[in-house]
């Protein structure tokens, strides 16, 4: 029995179904890819991150936004939902709609069991190919633990890692600090559990 061609779509009709659904999906190579719940501590996480940014960003051309922002990388063609996106200065958008941003300063992800090694690794190198990022934020949910990658003059990455309550980072990107007491601030860290609604996530064998 011949089997059905597989359907793609193009990145229009992507959007469109997008904005339609009741829940969130990626987009790469022509495939859309439901996106799975998360856990408390990572809602936390991203809530405070939301907050400390956004009161450092007050009477400033800065905005944070929550992972219903859409982020496309224009050079691979990967639509994406960050858990934390920010940009200063003059913003760029796909379309008039203004949900799918282009032009990211600094991108968070909040690191889960499902999601630590595509966002350590393939999608870390989607978004290096982002002309205006200049930081990417990992962030543990299981325990206290960021790791910073700050772009360098000769494009290479530099790592910097924070893993006590004392210690801080600055985020040159957009201009802010986050200390680690603040960041994590009343999140209940526990042992990485599995994900509700789990699904393949794009490029990730």
């Amino acid at each position: 029995m011949a089997t059905q061609p597989k359907t793609f779509l193009t990145a229009e009709q992507y959007l469109e179904i997008e904005r339609k659904a009741d829940y969130k999906s990626e987009f790469f190579n022509g495939e859309m890819f439901a996106m799975a719940g998360a856990q408390r501590a990572h809602n936390q996480l991203v809530a405070s991150l939301v907050r400390e940014l956004g009161q450092q960003f007050r009477g400033r051309p800065c905005d944070v936004y929550p992972s219903d922002m859409r982020v496309r990388v224009k050079s691979t063609g990967l639509y994406t939902y960050p858990d934390v996106t920010a940009v200063c200065g003059e913003q760029r958008f796909a379309d008039g709609q203004t949900d799918t941003l282009l032009n990211p300063s600094l991108i968070v992800e909040v690191l889960s069991s499902s999601t630590e090694a595509y966002d350590r690794g393939r999608k870390f190198e989607h978004y290096q190919s982002i002309e205006s990022l200049r930081e990417y934020l990992l962030v543990a949910s299981d325990r206290m633990h960021v790791d910073l990658y700050s772009t360098q003059p000769d494009g290479r990455w530099l790592l910097t890692s924070a893993s006590l309550p004392e210690d801080s980072l600055i985020l040159e990107s957009v201009g802010a600090e986050l200390l680690l007491a603040d960041l994590y601030e009343k999140v209940e860290l526990s042992p990485d559990l599995p994900e509700t609604n789990p699904s393949r996530t794009p490029d990730r064998q």
